[in-house]
C-alpha cells in the first residue's frame, strides 16, 4: 500500500516543505553525477558515521540519500504530512522543528550503534518527527492509499496509519538490537532514528505550535466596531 495524500488542505503555501524537497532532490542529482570514487569521498565527508561522530554530519546527512527509492519514499511522506505541520507551526518554527527532530533521530541511532562505520544518510528521522506531529495535530484526518495490484484507492484513518507505521519501526528496531544477536544494529535501516524522530515530534509539536488566530471578515468590522462603541458609551 502506498500513501498518496491526506485529506486536509493547507491554508498557506508550504514554502519550507517545497524548499526541503527541492534541496534534497538537487543534492541527490549532484550525488548521482559523481564517480564511484567521488561519491565515496563525498559520503565520507558528509554522511554520519557513528564511529567517527561529527556534529556537522548530523545535519548534512539529513540531505543525503542512498538511492532513488530512498529519496522518493522520504519526499513523498514529507509532501503528504509536511505542508499541514508547516501551516500550524509557521515557516520559521517548522524548519527549526524539522532540524531538531532530525538531529535527535541521528543522536539516538548513533548512541545505540556507536561503533558502526556504516554511513547513515537520509531525511527519514526528521520526517518521522513530522509524522509524529501530524498524529497529534490531525488525529481525525484520513490518508488516501493506493493498492497497486489491482489498482484500488481507499482511505485509512491517519491515526491507524501512523500508529501502525510507528509500531513497525519500533518492533523492527527491537528485533535488531545486539541482545538478539544482530550483527548490525540497523540492518541497513535506521529504525531507532525513526522511532526517536517520531517521539520527539509528538512531544515537541504542542510546545512549538502557533496559537490559532481568530479571523474576522472585513464586512463585519464596522458592525463590530460600532457595537463596541455603543457598549463603551452605555457603561461609561
Amino acid at each position: 500500500m502506498i500513501p498518496i495524500r491526506d485529506v486536509i488542505p493547507s491554508r498557506t503555501t508550504p514554502v519550507v516543505t517545497v524548499s526541503l524537497i527541492a534541496f534534497n532532490v538537487l543534492v541527490f542529482l549532484f550525488q548521482s553525477s559523481l564517480s564511484e570514487r567521488g561519491l565515496d569521498l563525498f559520503l565520507r565527508n558528509f554522511a554520519l558515521v557513528p564511529a567517527d561522530f561529527s556534529l556537522v554530519t548530523v545535519l548534512t546527512a539529513m540531505f543525503l540519500h542512498a538511492g532513488f527509492a530512498h529519496l522518493a519514499g522520504n519526499m513523498l511522506f514529507l509532501w503528504i504530512f509536511g505542508d499541514n505541520i508547516e501551516d500550524r507551526l509557521g515557516h520559521g518554527r517548522f524548519i527549526c522543528f524539522y532540524v531538531i527532530c532530525g538531529c535527535a533521530a541521528a543522536f539516538a541511532q548513533t548512541a545505540l550503534d556507536a561503533d558502526s562505520r556504516i554511513p547513515m544518510v537520509g531525511a527519514s528521522g526528521a520526517i518521522a518527527g513530522v509524522m509524529g506531529a501530524y498524529l497529534i495535530l490531525f488525529p481525525h484526518s484520513r490518508i488516501v492509499m493506493l493498492f497497486p495490484f489491482p489498482p484500488i484507492v481507499f482511505e485509512l484513518p491517519a491515526v491507524l496509519f501512523l500508529v501502525m507505521w510507528f509500531a513497525i519501526q519500533f518492533l523492527n528496531g527491537v528485533g535488531t538490537l545486539p541482545v538478539f544477536g544482530a550483527s548490525e544494529l540497523s540492518g541497513g535501516v535506521a529504525f531507532w532514528a525513526h522511532v526517536m524522530g517520531f517521539a520527539i515530534g509528538v512531544v515537541l509539536v504542542p510546545i512549538m505550535r502557533r496559537r490559532e488566530r481568530m479571523t474576522v471578515d472585513w464586512w463585519d468590522v464596522p458592525h463590530k466596531t460600532a457595537d463596541q462603541e455603543a457598549r463603551r458609551k452605555l457603561f461609561s
